[in-house]
């Protein structure tokens, strides 16, 4: 006679109607910025979100688990700019402390790494990514509004010092901005022993100004760097990953471009968001959102708060829809979805 006990949640995931199984959740923990680059947000800034509203690091890492059970194996601390949450690392090691653990990344600006690198890899964070556009300070400082390029080199020294790696860098090619630099970025990144990812542009910015002609494409910035480097694509398998990637002269290094507009990759999406408010997201492009805050503090069990999840993945859209001519941009920025 089997002795093998049922278990209600064992073997649940988070699963869609095309058969996607979410396995990465994205957590912004703060709407907040401390950069105001001209294709996310305003000069002045955003009407942050009041303190009361954000989840706790108990009410996130306690979403989180649920997470985990349900099959999350990774895990993402995005904003707005995750480092201006104060004590950071706390929720790192609560984070790490999970069982089964998973893998704890963060998407930052780079601004005040210099000094929470050491400490969030001793909480546990195992990689981290550097969004940095140029490395021309002056189109720096137009781009982001703030001369403070010297502080993301620091953010990124320190990142590598720390064994945070690979470092990674994030960067939007945009025309007219930075676009004829995009191999200088690509030689600065293999000379410091970071791995670029570049970014085409999404229309989520807080002023809805996108235009899909002045987005530089995937294919242009493959020309640019061609210009310069041999690439050759990756023989691995991509999977879910949403970077495609290519060795730079015969490798070992790599570059990898993320071309959300001109060659999704929904079909193999793996990722859930949850906002800094407790909203949770099927898609960065999603025009709703579900409520897990209320429920929490209502009171749910961890068993309400999965079937709140599964139900949201389970009516999951099979694309985002930017090609669709009734594709309209989410109401929020990127800086309070998450990235």
């Amino acid at each position: 006679m089997s002795t093998h006990v049922h278990d209600e949640s064992a073997g649940r995931r988070l699963v869609d109607g095309f058969g996607r199984v979410a396995s990465d959740l994205r957590v912004s923990v703060t709407d907040r910025c401390n950069l105001r680059c001209t294709y996310c947000m305003p000069a002045e800034g955003l009407d942050w979100l009041p303190k009361p509203e954000l989840l706790t690091f108990e009410e996130l890492t306690r979403v989180i688990g649920v997470a985990v059970e349900l099959g999350v194996t990774s895990v993402r601390l995005t904003g707005g700019e995750p480092l201006l949450r104060r004590g950071l690392p706390e929720l790192v090691r609560q984070i790490a402390a999970l069982e089964p653990r998973p893998s704890i990344a963060m998407t930052t600006n780079g601004l005040g790494l210099d000094r929470l690198a050491a400490p969030l890899r001793d909480a546990g964070l195992d990689r981290v990514n550097v969004s940095l556009d140029t490395v021309d300070r002056a189109a720096f400082a137009d781009l982001t509004r703030r001369d403070r390029l010297a502080d993301v080199v620091a953010g990124l020294a320190a990142a590598a010092a720390a064994g945070l790696s690979p470092v990674k860098v994030n960067a939007v090619a945009m025309r007219g901005v930075n676009d004829e630099g995009v191999a200088d970025l690509l030689q600065w990144c293999l000379d410091r022993g970071y791995e670029l990812r570049f970014i085409e542009q999404m229309p989520l910015d807080a002023q809805h100004a996108w235009q899909r002609s002045s987005m530089v494409t995937q294919a242009e910035v493959l020309e640019r760097l061609g210009e310069r480097f041999t690439l050759t694509p990756t023989p691995q398998e991509r999977g879910s990953a949403p970077a495609q990637t290519w060795l730079v002269d015969g490798g070992p290094a790599i570059v990898g471009v993320i071309a959300s507009v001109s060659q999704p990759f929904c079909g193999a999406c793996d990722r859930l968001r949850l906002t800094a408010d407790g909203q949770l997201r099927s898609c960065l492009f999603a025009r709703t959102e579900d409520d897990l805050r209320t429920p929490l503090r209502a009171g749910a069990s961890d068993d309400e708060l999965a079937r709140l999840m599964m139900t949201l993945v389970a009516g999951k859209k099979a694309g985002h829809g930017i090609d669709d001519p009734t594709f309209l941009q989410p109401s929020r920025p990127m800086s309070a979805i998450g990235g």
